[in-house]
């Protein structure tokens, strides 16, 4: 079992930045990859970014990528995910979610068993 809490979310103007955090507990935080996922509304849910158990590698989506960065403290049992030149299509509610059964960095939501409750970021124009 993995207990995941995303915070760090907001409202934010163009341009600006976010960092959110999602703290884990229960299962071994470094044994397995975790990912950043939102969801806006009306839309399916996407993948972000995704990261190895021990940080050394990372995935990101073509829609992120250069602008977002996942890291993890494996001590603190925390990923982050740092957002820098947000926009208002960015707004949408951010989950991080635990992939504990597969070795790679998933990037769809099925290879991803636990999630957090979600938190709401807003990019205002």
């Amino acid at each position: 079992q993995v207990q995941l809490v995303e915070s760090g979310g907001g409202l934010v103007q163009a341009g600006g930045s976010l960092r959110l955090s999602c703290a884990a507990s229960g299962r071994t935080f470094s044994s397995y990859a975790m990912g950043w996922f939102r969801q806006a509304t009306g839309k399916e849910r996407e993948f972000l970014a995704g990261i190895s158990w021990s940080g050394g590698s990372t995935v990101y989506a073509d829609s992120v990528k250069g602008r977002f960065t996942i890291s993890r403290d494996n001590a603190k049992k925390t990923v982050y995910l740092q957002m820098n030149s947000l926009k208002p299509e960015d707004t949408a509610v951010y989950y991080c979610a635990a992939d504990i059964d597969h070795l790679g960095i998933g990037i769809r939501e099925y290879e991803y068993k636990y999630w957090g409750q979600g938190t709401q970021v807003t990019v205002s124009s």
